[in-house]
């Protein structure tokens, strides 16, 4: 059985215990996050700015969604939901009306993440989402590896300079018996953001042991990104819709790839699952 505790600066996951280990970095040392949501984009844009509908607004790295205040609005045992609406703050970066919905289902050993947003404005709006939670994990010691559940020979990498899509290209040489062997060196050129990918799950496992650690279900993201700091006890798999703007970004909102457009009252839903062992 896992517990988890949550809190509402951000919606953000602070602790997932399974049989009273916990499981989430911390958010002390190394980085200061736990599981933060990225809304309404996903990695950075190109010079910190983007143009919507002829207006040129600034939005830091992964969105504003990690650092706003959500309301609580459903707290049971199993299940809490928070809430975000667009509000003075948020307007002034992002010119649309949505309400964003977070909610955490725990069902025995499986955790459940549900995103929802609505467009509340009366246009179209577009945006980007995505998630980074940290699973403790001591991948300096290369004895950690992250297994496909589908044979992955067509993966292609989406590699960053300066933070941004430089280039993609197929990087077999990173997949190893349909497995990723985390090293020591494994981040040192940022994350490693994988597309085309066949599989809906992977598994972290140990390697020396082959013990299993988690089961990631990322069913219906068109990427999946690991990442960590170098040296830190932690590794994020991050489940995406969207990517950082490229070099070449033309700067304009609607036109990143894989934007998500939704028409006037329409919901976008999707959510991700972790299974603990």
């Amino acid at each position: 059985m896992i517990k988890i505790q949550s809190k509402t600066a951000g919606a953000e996951l602070i602790s997932i215990q399974k049989d009273g280990q916990e499981m989430l970095h911390d958010g002390k040392e190394y980085w200061n996050r736990h599981a933060p949501i990225l809304f309404p984009i996903v990695g950075a844009l190109k010079d910190g700015k983007t143009i919507i509908e002829n207006q040129t607004y600034e939005m830091g790295q992964h969105g504003f969604a990690r650092d706003m205040e959500f309301k609580q609005v459903d707290k049971k045992d199993d299940e809490v939901e928070y809430i975000l609406e667009a509000n003075e703050e948020t307007l002034k970066k992002y010119p649309y009306n949505f309400l964003l919905s977070v909610k955490y289902q725990v069902k025995n050993d499986t955790l459940t993440v549900t995103y929802e947003v609505e467009n509340k404005d009366n246009k179209n709006i577009f945006f980007g989402i995505g998630a980074h939670p940290a699973f403790k994990c001591d991948y300096s010691s290369e004895n950690y590896y992250i297994e496909f559940e589908k044979p992955e020979d067509e993966i292609g990498i989406l590699e960053l300079e300066s933070g941004l899509i430089s280039k993609a290209r197929v990087k077999e040489e990173i997949i190893q018996y349909n497995r990723i062997y985390l090293k020591k060196d494994s981040f040192d050129r940022d994350a490693i953001i994988m597309q085309n990918l066949k599989s809906n799950k992977i598994t972290l496992k140990q390697k020396d042991t082959d013990k299993e650690i988690l089961e990631f279900d990322f069913t219906g993201f068109p990427y999946l990104a690991i990442w960590s700091k170098k040296g830190a006890p932690f590794v994020c798999i991050e489940p995406w819709y969207n990517t950082a703007d490229y070099k070449d970004s033309s700067g304009i909102f609607e036109e990143k790839k894989r934007i998500i457009g939704l028409n006037q009252n329409e919901k976008f839903k999707c959510k991700y699952k972790i299974k603990f062992f």
